[in-house]
């Protein structure tokens, strides 16, 4: 087996996973793209079997710690293992992201589950070039009706692939779920990231318990998820805002679905919560999409946060509840509450943290490997009279 010999001090001997090109002393043989490479230290010491990608900024990421290979076999033990550590959580094994990459041992490899629809994604080139085989575990494992591909995540482009989205087994069809007693449709082969957003789906819960006899605006609403759960849970009003003319309709028909009274805003969220000057909420949420894919535009990402803030803030009743998440992992907990300080600073006024937020259990974080964890927030109520 081909390999690569690691340099002292990189984080893959303190427990992380990833391997940068800078983190290489030597490689030994000529591994291809895609294959199974060895890791050893300087003293010729096993480190694990990684996958390779010399076009990727990571050229090689660690699946497990022994020599192992990647066969069938290998994807069945370790979707079993993803299956029943989410049995043991309490996870809805129906309802839940199945598989989570590195957190189940599977570098890019996501695994969505609606019932019985699965969505695959194949981040990582070695487990696209294994796409087959490991349809072929999950048809075994899991026996789903219908496995749908969503490879158009643009992190695949640096692995050096194309977007593809399709359905890989069975026949694809509307797909309904139930959530905490709230009906959506769902179109798993367009609607965003795998059809819905499972990482917050204990959030909505936690959010709407504050949202009884509340006004309520959700901006980056995308699926109505937030605003209906609010609805559910007896919020006075509730105002749904979302940019995307398909994500409107798509509020629109899920609010009708269960009866539920919302109004929906086609709109960019910044522009609106502009021109609310007049208008008052007991309960804001701000869900947007990642401001940053990599580190190199955190500061531009800090100062679009700061800004929604600021203008999310404004329009905050006395006591007035803000429940606000980021989903980039290249903002950190504590950054991100100090971009809210700061925006609490310019808008003059205080607030006191009320709860955290972050992914569910489905979506679980690895210790020792931190990238593993991304979503983050807080639900803080503004301190009247300070």
């Amino acid at each position: 087996m081909a390999g690569l010999i690691i340099k002292p001090r990189t984080r893959l001997l303190h427990g992380h996973d990833w391997v940068y090109s800078s983190d290489v002393l030597k490689i030994f043989g000529e591994p291809a793209d895609g294959e199974v490479v060895s890791l050893k230290d300087g003293k010729d010491r096993m480190l694990g079997s990684a996958i390779y990608n010399s076009r990727s900024q990571i050229v090689a990421r660690r699946f497990s710690r022994q020599r192992q290979a990647l066969d069938a076999d290998f994807f069945k033990r370790r979707i079993e293992l993803a299956l029943a550590y989410r049995r043991r959580q309490g996870v809805d094994p129906r309802l839940c992201r199945l598989v989570w990459s590195e957190s189940d041992g599977l570098p890019g490899v996501v695994v969505d589950r609606y019932g019985d629809c699965l969505v695959l994604q194949t981040l990582t080139l070695a487990m696209d070039q294994r796409k087959e085989t490991l349809v072929e575990a999950l048809r075994e494992t899991v026996q789903p009706q219908v496995i749908v591909e969503r490879n158009d995540a643009p992190i695949r482009r640096a692995e050096g692939m194309d977007a593809a989205t399709g359905v890989l087994y069975g026949e694809a069809a509307p797909v309904e779920i139930l959530v905490d007693g709230v009906r959506f449709e769902i179109d798993v082969l367009h609607g965003q990231k795998t059809g819905f957003y499972l990482d917050q789906m204990e959030n909505y819960r936690r959010v709407a318990a504050h949202a009884s006899g509340r006004r309520v605006l959700d901006c980056f609403s995308n699926h109505g998820a937030f605003a209906l759960a609010c609805a559910k849970a007896g919020a006075a009003a509730v105002t749904a805002v979302e940019i995307s003319a398909e994500g409107a309709k798509a509020i629109r028909a899920n609010a009708e679905r269960n009866g539920l009274p919302l109004r929906v805003v086609e709109a960019n969220v910044f522009d609106f919560l502009n021109a609310e000057t007049d208008a008052r909420y007991d309960l804001v949420i701000l869900d947007p999409p990642s401001f940053t894919k990599n580190r190199e535009k955190l500061n531009d990402a800090l100062r679009g946060y700061k800004e929604i803030h600021l203008r999310a803030l404004k329009l905050l009743s006395p006591h007035g509840l803000l429940a606000t998440f980021s989903c980039s992992h290249h903002i950190s907990a504590p950054v991100f509450a100090g971009m809210l300080g700061d925006a609490l600073v310019d808008a003059k006024k205080s607030a006191r943290q009320i709860k955290t937020f972050q992914q569910g259990l489905d979506h679980p974080i690895l210790v020792n490997l931190p990238e593993t964890g991304y979503l983050k927030g807080l639900l803080v109520e503004l301190a009247e009279g300070r």
